[in-house]
């Protein structure tokens, strides 16, 4: 029996209106941009999948249960996490720290952390309802990319029988394959994948080569230029600095696109400023609600909308099925 503060959450769901604009988009104009808020609804019982801090932290107890790092490094870390704003950085040093000093970024035991971290992600599966709205656009064409180290859609979506590919940047030829819309169900992880450290990115000089190949970057260029990004679960993603090198640099005229990004309203001042901040990135932003619980039934909602559109090749189908109707039926 549902209890009381979920049935509120979907009368509230039921009644919310959403921007035509968006539910009028065809799923293949769409690109889904996934940030940790995802993954936060989906196994919430796995703190480190919730933001970057936790993310952080986590590591951290990982590393100093297997005594991989020493106990003053971990107390200086500790410390870092509270006090830097940007923790991209702070990932980014904890990643060298963990890794051979002969000069290789491969990373070593930051490796065994992260597989600590993230063991078993499938047994903690708990709310798949996001997993299922973005798996059911994909099937229509919907791209994605994420800044999450995770595999969780790639995990849901190959027990529901989908041939789910896990992409990251460093692989050129499957980069501008899922560019042009030949990976149907292809993710690409832009930081990279925590099954695969050594491909593992947190700043933008790690991939000088892609960032330096101009066949790339016009590709990914023109998504942003071409599609409507769809942010999801993204708190900082504009900051992220990989995605503004990939995306944002040398995009003009960006306050003609036309991106959402769905946030939490907790403070009515703070999300107004935002949206209009946004609109300059040419990104609209719209709120899921006043509490987090609100985000999976928004997103399965606002996907079964933009499901429902008719394609225009479907339409013309129609059209030339009626025309050569009537043309027979004439006497």
């Amino acid at each position: 029996m549902d209890s009381p503060e979920g049935a509120t959450i979907r009368s509230e769901q039921k009644f919310r209106k959403f921007l035509k604009s968006l539910v009028r988009k065809q799923p293949q104009d769409l690109l889904l941009v996934i940030g940790t808020g995802v993954s936060a609804a989906v196994a919430p019982g796995i703190p480190a999948l919730c933001s970057w801090r936790s993310c952080i932290e986590a590591v951290l107890g990982a590393a100093e249960q297997l005594e991989v790092l020493h106990p003053g490094d971990v107390a200086e870390f500790r410390n870092k996490v509270i006090k830097e704003r940007d923790l991209l950085v702070v990932a980014h040093d904890l990643i060298r720290k963990m890794s051979p000093r002969t000069g290789d970024t491969k990373p070593n035991f930051f490796q065994d952390c992260l597989m600590e971290v993230f063991d078993n992600l499938e047994q903690h599966i708990q709310n798949p309802v996001v997993l299922q709205s973005i798996l059911r656009l994909m099937e229509r064409g919907t791209m994605v990319l994420t800044t999450n180290y995770d595999n969780l859609l790639e995990i849901f979506g190959q027990q529901q029988g989908k041939p789910m590919e896990s992409l990251d940047l460093k692989d050129k030829d499957k980069v501008l394959q899922w560019a042009r819309g030949h990976v149907k169900y292809g993710v690409l992880h832009i930081h990279g994948l925590y099954t695969d450290p050594c491909g593992m990115v947190l700043d933008p000089s790690g991939y000088k080569d892609v960032t330096q190949d101009p066949e790339v970057m016009e590709v990914l260029q023109n998504l942003y230029r071409t599609k409507s990004f769809l942010f999801l679960g993204c708190g900082e993603t504009l900051r992220d600095q990989i995605f503004q090198a990939l995306f944002l640099y040398t995009v003009k005229n960006k306050v003609d696109l036309e991106h959402y990004m769905l946030v939490l309203k907790e403070n009515e001042d703070h999300f107004f400023k935002l949206q209009a901040d946004m609109l300059l990135h040419g990104i609209k932003v719209v709120s899921y609600g006043d509490c987090f619980q609100q985000f999976p039934e928004y997103v399965q909602d606002l996907a079964a909308q933009i499901c429902k559109q008719r394609s225009p090749d479907a339409e013309r189908v129609d059209s030339t099925t009626l025309l050569g109707f009537c043309s027979k039926s004439l006497p």
